[in-house]
C-alpha cells in the first residue's frame, strides 16, 4: 500500500491556551540551584537603523542537513577547538548544537567529559567568525575541570539508597532505580567533584512520571544536587474551531502523522501510563466532534497544537523541529485517569496530555503543547538546569513561548494573550492562573528577582523573567491588547518602553542559544540577552536599552547609565575581603529621610572576587538586623557580583547608619568590595 499525505479537516471547538504549569499534589523541587553561567558582553556596534536586525547578524534558517555538515564539521575539529580553550589533557568536547548567522559567525555548543566521564555544568558555547577565529567563549563554571581520582569511596548502592529517599520524601510513589548510578563530574555549583548521577523512576505524587537525578559526592556520600526530568505543566481544552490537520492516508486508513513535520504522530493511551498506546486512526478524514466524550478529539487537539509549535520555531526563529535536525517528536493523549497535568519527556521524545479532572478536560490546548514541547528546545540548547533560578529560567522560556506560540496560532476564536490559563478556571473564579504582566496576582509567583527566588519553586520563580518579557514587548504602565487591558509596574517605579514581542522573542531565543548554559541564574541572563540585543540591533540602539530598563524593572541589574530614580547613598571605598576569613563591612550614612525605610529599598552590590560561590553578602541595618542578599554556596563558580537586590525594610528606621557586610567561607578565591549604594524610590 502506497502512503499519501492529506490535510484532514477537524471540526471541533477547542479551547486554547492553557497554562502548562504543575499545580496539583506536587511538592517543590530542593532548590539549592546552580546559579551561575556568566555570559560574554556583546562588542560595541552601531544601532540598526530604523530598529532593524543589522546585516548578517541574524541566524540563519539551516536545513537539517546543513546543521548535520556544520556538526561534522565541529566533531572533525573539537580536539583542536579543546587545546585552544585551554583544556585539560583529560577533557574532551561533546558537540550539541551549532548555530549560523548570516555573516558566518558560528555558536557551537559543547558538552564535556573528563577522563571518559561526564561533567554536569561543564556545557560551553563557543562563538567563532568566518575566519574560524575565536570571538567568545560561554562557560556554564568557570572552574577547571579537575579531580584527584575517579575512584569512588563510596559504594553506588548507597547513592542509589540516597536517591530512593530524596524521591519518597518529595512523594514519589513505586520509586525505583531502573538502572545502576552513573560516575560523572558534578561542576554545577562549586569545585568539580568526582559524583553519582542516580535517576528514579516510578510516580510522582500526582500521578506525573517520576524522573528525579540525584547527584552525590562519590567521597562522603553527601548530596549534591537534585531536580525532576519530567518538565510539568496544566490546562484545559479551548475552543479554536475546525482547523486543519496534517495526516497520512494508507489505503482507506487515516491516521495521525504530520508528514509535513517530521511525521510527528499522535497516540491514544486510553487511560494507560506507559507505552505509546495506539495511533490515532479512522476510516475518515475528519477527527472529533469537539467533546471531550469523543477521544479524537484531544487527539485532534494535540496534533493541531504541535503542528503549530513546529511552524512557529520553523518559520519564525528557523529552527527544524525541537531538535533542529528536522524530526518530529510524537504525543501522547489520555494519559492516566482524572490526571490534571501534562508533561515533556526527554526520554522518549514525546508529549503527553491527561484528560483533568472527571477526564471531561483534555489539557491538550495550543499553549500547553507550545510551553511543554518548548521545554524540549530548551533541553537540547540551553539545557537550563529544572531547579533554582535556572530552573525558573527554564519555565520561563516555556511560558514565553509558549505565548508566543498563540499569538503566532492568530485563531480568532482565542486570540494572543498575556494571560496564561485564563479559560480553564483552575481556581472556580473564573481567574487565569498566571499574568505575564504581573505575575504576583496569581498569588504565588514572583514579580521582581531577590536573593532568596531560587528557593522558591520553578514555575513561581518563573515570574521576573515573565515579567521582564512583557516589559520588553509591550511595556510598563496600562493597556489594552487584543481587548485584555493589562497594568505592568516596575520594580524601581520607573517606566519601561516596549519594542515590540517580536523583537522581544528574537531576542530571548538568540539569548538561549548562544548564550545560556545549563547554570544560567538571572543575573546571566540579563548579561546574555543583553549580548543577543547587541548582536542583533547594536549595543547603542534602543533595543539593547530596553533590555537593560526591562530587566531592572524586575530588579535584576541597573538601568544604563546609573539611573533609577530616588535618592540614593552610595560608598566607593574599596574594602578587602579576607580568603576564608572573617567578615568584612563597608558602611554608608542615609540621612535626610523621614520615617521608616521602603519595602523596595534596592541596594546595588559591586564586588570583585574571583569565585562568588564563596561569599556570603548581606545589608545590616541601623539597628543591627541583618538581611541576606545572596546566601553561601548560591552564585555558581562566576566572577564578580554586580548586581542589584530588592530588599522590604520597611520595619527599619531609615536615617543612620546601614552596612555591607560580605564573608569569604572559603579557601582559594579573594576579592574586595568595590562599591556598593543605597536607592530610595
Amino acid at each position: 500500500m502506497r502512503d499519501s499525505s492529506s490535510h484532514r479537516r477537524a471540526p471541533h471547538t477547542l479551547h486554547r491556551k492553557a497554562a502548562a504549569v504543575a499545580l496539583v499534589g506536587v511538592s517543590a523541587l530542593i532548590a539549592a540551584a546552580v546559579q551561575s553561567g556568566a555570559a560574554t558582553a556583546a562588542p560595541e556596534k552601531a544601532p540598526s537603523a530604523a530598529g532593524k536586525v543589522l546585516p548578517g547578524a541574524e541566524s540563519l534558517k539551516l536545513t537539517p542537513a546543513q546543521r548535520a555538515a556544520l556538526i561534522r564539521e565541529a566533531n572533525a575539529t573539537k580536539a583542536d577547538t579543546a587545546k585552544d580553550l585551554g583544556l585539560g589533557a583529560k577533557e574532551k568536547l561533546v558537540v550539541r548544537d551549532v548555530v549560523k548567522d548570516g555573516n558566518g559567525t558560528l555558536h557551537t555548543r559543547y558538552e564535556r567529559t573528563y577522563d571518559g566521564l561526564p561533567v554536569l555544568g561543564g556545557d560551553l558555547v563557543v562563538e567563532t567568525t568566518k575566519s574560524g577565529a575565536t570571538e567568545g567563549v560561554v562557560k556554564a563554571t568557570a572552574k577547571t575541570i579537575k579531580v584527584a581520582s575517579v575512584t569512588p569511596k563510596v559504594s553506588a548502592a548507597k547513592a542509589s539508597a540516597q536517591a530512593l529517599k530524596a524521591a519518597q520524601a518529595a512523594g514519589a510513589g513505586k520509586a525505583d532505580t531502573n538502572r545502576a548510578p552513573r560516575k560523572v563530574i558534578w561542576a554545577g555549583n562549586g569545585t568539580p567533584t568526582l559524583a553519582y548521577e542516580t535517576v528514579v523512576g516510578g510516580l510522582q505524587e500526582d500521578g506525573t512520571p517520576n524522573e528525579l537525578h540525584v547527584v552525590t559526592d562519590a567521597a562522603t556520600g553527601a548530596k549534591l544536587y537534585e531536580y525532576q526530568g519530567i518538565e510539568t505543566g496544566t490546562g484545559n481544552t479551548m475552543y479554536s474551531g475546525t482547523v486543519t490537520l496534517g495526516t497520512t492516508q494508507s489505503g482507506s486508513t487515516y491516521n495521525l502523522t504530520d508528514g509535513a513535520r517530521g511525521n510527528h504522530k499522535t497516540y491514544n493511551l486510553n487511560h494507560g501510563t506507559s507505552g505509546t498506546g495506539t495511533l490515532f486512526s479512522g476510516p475518515d478524514d475528519v477527527w472529533g466532534n469537539g467533546s471531550a466524550s469523543n477521544l479524537e478529539t484531544a487527539g485532534a487537539d494535540a496534533h493541531y497544537g504541535a503542528a503549530l509549535t513546529w511552524d512557529y520555531y520553523k518559520n519564525v526563529q528557523g529552527r527544524s523541529g525541537i531538535r533542529g535536525d528536522g524530526v518530529g517528536a510524537y504525543s501522547r493523549a489520555h494519559y492516566g485517569n482524572n490526571y490534571v497535568n501534562a508533561f515533556w519527556d526527554d526520554s522518549c521524545f514525546c508529549m503527553t496530555y491527561g484528560d483533568g479532572s472527571g477526564n471531561t478536560h483534555p489539557l491538550t490546548s495550543i499553549d500547553v503543547a507550545g510551553h511543554e514541547m518548548t521545554h524540549g528546545v530548551t533541553s537540547n540548547t540551553a539545557g537550563l538546569n529544572y531547579s533554582g533560578e535556572s530552573g525558573g529560567l527554564n519555565e520561563a522560556t516555556s511560558d514565553i513561548f509558549g505565548t508566543a506560540v498563540e499569538f503566532y496560532a492568530n485563531n480568532s476564536s482565542d486570540v494572543g494573550d498575556y494571560l496564561i490559563g485564563e479559560k480553564i478556571n483552575i481556581n472556580g473564579d473564573g481567574t487565569p492562573l498566571r499574568y505575564m504582566d504581573k505575575p504576583s496576582k496569581d498569588g504565588a509567583s514572583k514579580d521582581s528577582w531577590y536573593s532568596g527566588i531560587g528557593s522558591v519553586d520553578v514555575h513561581y520563580s518563573s515570574g521576573p523573567a515573565n515579567h521582564f518579557f512583557y516589559l520588553l514587548s509591550e511595556g510598563s504602565g496600562t493597556k489594552t491588547i487584543n481587548g485584555v487591558t493589562y497594568n505592568s509596574p516596575t520594580s524601581d517605579g520607573l517606566p519601561v518602553t516596549g519594542i515590540g514581542r517580536d523583537k522581544a522573542e528574537k531576542i530571548w531565543f538568540r539569548a538561549l542559544t548562544t548564550k545560556f548554559t545549563s547554570t544560567t541564574n538571572y543575573a546571566a541572563a540579563r548579561t546574555g540577552t543583553l549580548a543577543a540585543a547587541g548582536e542583533l540591533y547594536g549595543t547603542t540602539s534602543a533595543e539593547y536599552t530596553a533590555v537593560a530598563n526591562a530587566w531592572a524593572g524586575v530588579a535584576v541589574g541597573s538601568r544604563p547609565g546609573g539611573g533609577g530614580g530616588g535618592t540614593s547613598f552610595e560608598s566607593t571605598t574599596d574594602v578587602s575581603i579576607p580568603d576564608n576569613g572573617a567578615a568584612v563591612n563597608s558602611p554608608i550614612t542615609v540621612s535626610g529621610r523621614t520615617g521608616n525605610a521602603p519595602s523596595n529599598l534596592a541596594v546595588s552590590v559591586d564586588i570583585v572576587h574571583t569565585y562568588i560561590g564563596d561569599l556570603r553578602v548581606q545589608l545590616i541595618a541601623p539597628d543591627g538586623t541583618a538581611y541576606t542578599l545572596k546566601a553561601y554556596g548560591t552564585g555558581g563558580s562566576t566572577d564578580n557580583l554586580n548586581t542589584t537586590y530588592t530588599v522590604n525594610a520597611s520595619s527599619e528606621v531609615a536615617n543612620g547608619t546601614w552596612q555591607l557586610r560580605v564573608q569569604d567561607n572559603a579557601a582559594q578565591d579573594t576579592g574586595y568590595i568595590n562599591g556598593w549604594k543605597l536607592t530610595f524610590p
